[in-house]
């Protein structure tokens, strides 16, 4: 079985198709390789599933930004990635909103304070490029508290912005817990909310939106199991089944828990479930913030 990558080794996707890949091939009783097929923000990879014979032996490890975001961001995008078929989720990361620690900001409350204070057009934030998912985040919530001016500093990968983050080059950004989590722990970055359901098990010290009264600020940079369309039922079963049972291995979720990630699983019909609300959602996100993606 090929386990189609739409990127280059090293990242979260990469990640999460390795993590998975002893169990699963354990599981089915067939190798699982992994084919890492990077550019056009996850474009290539996912379309050269999308195009593979439905018959279970090629699939994607696809993530929230080619399967959610790139299809309102990216003009004359020529796939739709809701033709393929959901085998399951194989984890999820809440999104940290991280602030400088000179600062001296600690929750909700006190950034709220903190952003009342400053003359206007002072607040930069930085993100991992445009129109990804931690750009759009930081759009809804300036949409969620009152639509404060802040300038957008983009740029090509976390690795860069958060560089210049602990430099102190802009004040805000929001990245995935396994992406912050060496700066939070050393104190390089301070945490204020968390976007998932509960707190991140990695920082249960950063309460969630929710928590702290944010409403509908709850969201995940995820990772699927994705099939083309016309995969037969049994077979996605099967597969589904495979990922679950490398879920379950404590090792597995073991070296993803470690890093801030939280292992995934469950059904395809929740796969799918997942991604037709983050669909929904950063699609108004994008038309009314009129997000373009970099070029």
């Amino acid at each position: 079985i090929t386990l189609v990558v739409g990127y280059p080794p090293g990242g979260q996707t990469d990640f999460a198709a390795r993590v998975i890949q002893n169990g699963m091939q354990n599981a089915l009783g067939v190798p699982v390789v992994i084919d890492n097929r990077g550019g056009a923000g996850g474009n290539i990879g996912t379309e050269a599933v999308m195009r593979a014979r439905p018959d279970g032996y090629t699939i994607l490890a696809g993530n929230s930004s080619p399967m959610t975001i790139n299809p309102h961001t990216m003009d004359g995008m020529t796939i739709d990635p809701r033709e393929m078929v959901a085998i399951g989720l194989a984890l999820q990361s809440s999104l940290i909103l991280c602030t400088h620690p000179s600062m001296n900001v600690r929750n909700l409350a006190e950034l709220r304070a903190w952003i009342a204070r400053q003359p206007r057009g002072s607040i930069n934030y930085g993100s991992a490029s445009a129109g990804s998912l931690t750009h759009i985040a930081m759009e809804l919530f300036r949409e969620r508290i009152g639509r404060p001016e802040m300038t957008h500093i983009p740029y090509r990968g976390s690795g860069p912005a958060m560089q210049d983050f602990i430099a102190g080059r802009f004040s805000l950004m929001f990245d995935g817990a396994s992406v912050v989590a060496p700066f939070l722990q050393d104190n390089r970055l301070r945490g204020v909310l968390a976007t998932g359901r509960e707190r991140s098990p990695a920082f249960p010290d950063i309460a969630t939106a929710a928590q702290q009264g944010l409403t509908e600020f709850t969201f995940y940079a995820w990772i699927g199991l994705f099939a083309p369309r016309g995969t037969p039922p049994e077979v996605v079963a099967r597969l589904n089944a495979a990922l679950n049972a490398a879920l379950a291995d404590p090792a597995t979720r073991e070296r993803m828990t470690s890093r801030g990630d939280e292992p995934g699983g469950g059904t395809p019909e929740q796969m799918a479930q997942m991604m037709a609300e983050d669909y929904a959602r950063w699609q108004r996100v994008v038309r009314e913030n009129n997000i373009r993606a970099e070029s």
